[in-house]
Order: C-alpha cells, then structure tokens, then sequence
C-alpha cells in the first residue's frame, strides 16, 4: 500500500505539468484496479461520520470513494487530499473549503456542487462533470481535459502557473478540450492555462487573465473579454467571433498568431 500512494502522489503531482507527462505518468496507475474503482465506505457509514461529526469537517483523505452517490451531502472543508473519487456522484454536494489537493476524480460528476474557495491542487479530474457548480475563489491546478464546466461559475478561480515554484514543470490548469460554454470566469487567473481546443462561446471573461494562455483552436464565439489581458496567449487557430467588450480588453496587439486566429 505505502508504494501504491507514493505512485499516486507522484503521478498526482506531475500529471498537471503537460499533456504528455500525464499520459505517461498514468501508464503506471491501474486505473482498472479495485485501489482505484472501489469503494472503502458506503453512502450510509459516511452519513454516519457527518453526523458524528457534528459540524466539524471530516477527514477522508486517501479514501477510497470511487463509484460512490454523495449526491448532496454537506462536505465543507473536509479532507479528500489523495482520495479516490473517480465516477463517483457528488451533484448538489457542498464542498466549499474542501481540499482535494493530489485527489483523483477522473469521470466524476460535480454538477450543480458548490466548491467556493476549495483546493483542487495537482488532482486528476480529466472528463469530470462540473456542469452549473459554483467554484468561485476555488484554486483550481488540475488536469481537467475533456471536462464538463456549462455554465459554471468560475469566478476568480486560481489556475494560473506559479513561476516561482514550477521545479517539477509547468504545473498549471489543464483544460484541453473542455467545455466552458457561458461559464462565469469573471477575474479568472488563468495565466499560461492550457485552454487548447476547448469550448468558450459565450463565456464571460471580463476581466481574466490570459497571459501567455494556450488556446489554440478554442471557440471564444460570442465570449465577454472586456478588461481581459490576452498578453502573449496564442490563438493559432482559435475563433474570436462576435466578441463583447473587444475595444477594452488588454494587450490584444500582444497575441501570439493572432494572423492565424478565425475572426468575423
């Protein structure tokens, strides 16, 4: 067991840093194994440690909860750091405060959970389902490819590259190939993000950074830039058509192939 979480832990912490690191990283996660599809508890005994608990946030970090329904239940600030959550239902849960900082969540489903101010730090959410979920203030450095945020509120969220500490690469937010579509990212950090491919039409961005963001071949059809700063972002292939607040976004004339993006 001591050598499995070792292996998670490291797979967890680099998997954000690159597309291909992750893929090479997960070659040596058993993602079929029962460490991480199965479940250590069931709804009810985790009913019961809520009531235990008596207000106080529980600890399940490192858990096994994959495959579980926690469909509503009251989570905030609980410990899910390295917990397995991977197809496990958490719709309409609160999680506010919660950490899940190295956790897996690979094809769980978030939507309409609140999240504000929760820690999802070098996790593994790839095809997660964050549909309608209010994430605001939520720090957010995860690989979140192929995932579901219609919709979302994702206001002020922090998934910007640190580069005062990247020893271990480029660890940042993942979203290749998401869907974004009318998400709230109002005074998002998103800097350096890897935004490749993914949805946005019709996303509020005022006043997010970009900065140096990857978005090639996004759709930013229809999305609100107002006070955005898309400083060396790269829009190879990109679509900025119908775009709102266009004469007041930042640093336009500082986009990366801007020749090469689609426009009206």
């Amino acid at each position: 067991m001591p050598r499995l979480r070792l292996a998670l832990l490291v797979a967890c912490c680099l998997a954000v840093a690159s597309g291909l690191q992750a893929q090479d990283l997960m070659r040596y996660v058993d993602l079929t194994s029962p460490e991480m599809t199965q479940a250590e508890f069931t709804r009810a005994e985790i009913e019961r440690l809520l009531a235990q608990a008596h207000g106080s946030p529980l600890d399940l970090s490192g858990k096994r909860l994959s495959g579980l329904d926690l469909s509503g239940l009251d989570l905030r600030g609980a410990n899910l750091r390295l917990a397995r959550l991977n197809k496990t239902r958490l719709v309409g849960a609160d999680l506010s405060g919660a950490s899940l900082d190295q956790a897996w969540a690979l094809g769980a489903d978030f939507s309409q959970a609140k999240l504000v101010a929760a820690s999802l730090l070098a996790s593994q959410a790839r095809d997660v389902v964050f549909a309608r979920a209010d994430l605001t203030g939520a720090r957010l450095v995860v690989d979140l490819t192929g995932a579901d945020l219609t919709d979302a509120n994702l206001s002020e969220v922090r998934g910007g590259a640190d580069m005062r500490n990247q020893s271990m690469g480029l660890i940042r937010a993942v979203l290749t190939s998401a869907r974004l579509d009318g998400a709230k990212l109002v005074r998002a950090d998103l800097a350096r993000a890897k935004l490749d491919f993914a949805s946005l039409i019709g996303a509020d961005l005022i006043e997010a950074s970009l900065v140096g963001a990857e978005l090639a071949g996004a759709d930013l059809t229809g999305a609100r830039i107002t006070g955005a700063d898309f400083r060396d972002a790269d829009v190879s292939g990109a679509k900025l058509r119908k775009l709102s607040g266009l004469d007041a976004a930042k640093n336009l004339d500082q986009l990366v192939h801007a020749d090469r993006a689609v426009r009206d």
